[in-house]
């Protein structure tokens, strides 16, 4: 994977918790990626009319996406996807062949392009799919690689196959050292002795900044803050992350 690196700017549009009231917080995920050869939208949350609201709030125009990328087969985090359809049938769909045909009749029906795969996808220059992995119990996911100046940036769904595994996975694929991994880490439900562990793994990977969210649980995302620190981001709604100002 190769691109003229510059910087890349997320923008969580969509998550359990907001920065402020007038963004709705609600169960899910959905995540806004710029500066690349095309704008990104990976997952569409779980509601569409809460997705769309933020879009709005946020001065997202639906109509200026070129790519969607749906991580796993979970309604928390393709649940938005046909409302999202209904005001941009112009984008092409990437989501894993192991999805439900339901799903996939949901992008033929608008006439959105759809893109089935299980190997690692080029989405365009700089951004890439991990490819399928498997989770123990969960479902197939994939996760998003994206290469900025700064390092390569990994998006994560829920981590269903481990956010460790995930990270390993993405320095297989990424030509630099991970600037940041953010997203659902899946450790609403872990106890301290497997967040501790984690989060050392991660910093043993090199992981500059994390940026926990979703279903990371409130115990885990503060454990890992202390681990980390200043380099623990916020990423409910409404936060933006550029990776011109990580250093």
């Amino acid at each position: 994977m190769s691109t003229d690196k510059g910087s890349v700017k997320l923008t969580v549009v969509y998550d359990n918790y907001s920065l402020t009231d007038e963004l709705q917080a609600a169960w899910g995920f959905s995540c806004l990626i710029e500066n690349l050869e095309q704008v990104i939208l990976f997952d569409t949350g779980g509601q569409g009319p809460a997705l769309m609201a933020n879009m709005a709030e946020l001065d997202i125009d639906p109509g200026g996406i070129d790519a969607v990328v749906l991580s796993h087969a979970h309604w928390d985090h393709m649940g938005g996807l046909g409302d999202f359809l209904e005001a941009n049938d112009r984008v092409t769909v990437h989501m894993l062949d192991s999805f439900p045909n339901k799903v996939k009749e949901v992008v033929r029906r608008t006439g959105a392009r759809l893109v089935d795969t299980s190997a690692p996808a080029q989405i365009c220059a700089g951004a890439m799919t991990t490819g399928e992995m498997a989770s123990g119990g969960g479902p197939p996911e994939q996760s998003l690689v994206i290469e900025s100046e700064s390092g390569s940036l990994v998006l994560t769904g829920c981590a269903h196959p481990g956010v460790v595994s995930v990270t390993e996975r993405a320095l297989e694929l990424a030509s630099d050292r991970i600037l940041l991994v953010a997203g659902g880490y899946h450790l609403h439900r872990a106890g301290r002795d497997e967040v501790n562990e984690v989060a050392a793994s991660l910093r043993d990977l090199d992981v500059k900044y994390i940026a926990p969210c979703h279903c990371s649980g409130e115990g885990a995302v503060e454990l890992l803050r202390t681990a980390f620190g200043p380099r623990c981001l916020s990423c409910s709604a409404g936060e933006v992350i550029d990776t011109a100002r990580l250093a």
